[in-house]
């Protein structure tokens, strides 16, 4: 594995991580005052549940991950 940087002030070298966490920022830390470390987690896990098995994706073919991955592991076996 080798480490990559993204260049100081260039978002578009990763923009599949930029959106990723954009997503994140807008629709779960900026929406929930967490009151301890364990509400942040709690409620963090609750998005993640949700951006994961709940809402497709349109780079992954209208699937959600947990879809587009149970697909992908079908077609390997």
């Amino acid at each position: 594995m080798t480490l990559d940087f993204s260049r100081p002030g260039k978002p578009t070298d990763n923009g599949l991580v930029e959106s990723f966490n954009g997503r994140l920022r807008d629709e779960c830390l900026d929406t929930h005052w967490f009151l301890s470390l364990e509400d942040a987690r709690s409620k963090i896990e609750a998005w993640r549940r949700d951006y994961n098995a709940c809402r497709p994706h349109s780079a992954l073919g209208h699937l959600t991950p947990q879809e587009f991955a149970a697909k992908a592991t079908r077609k390997g076996c």
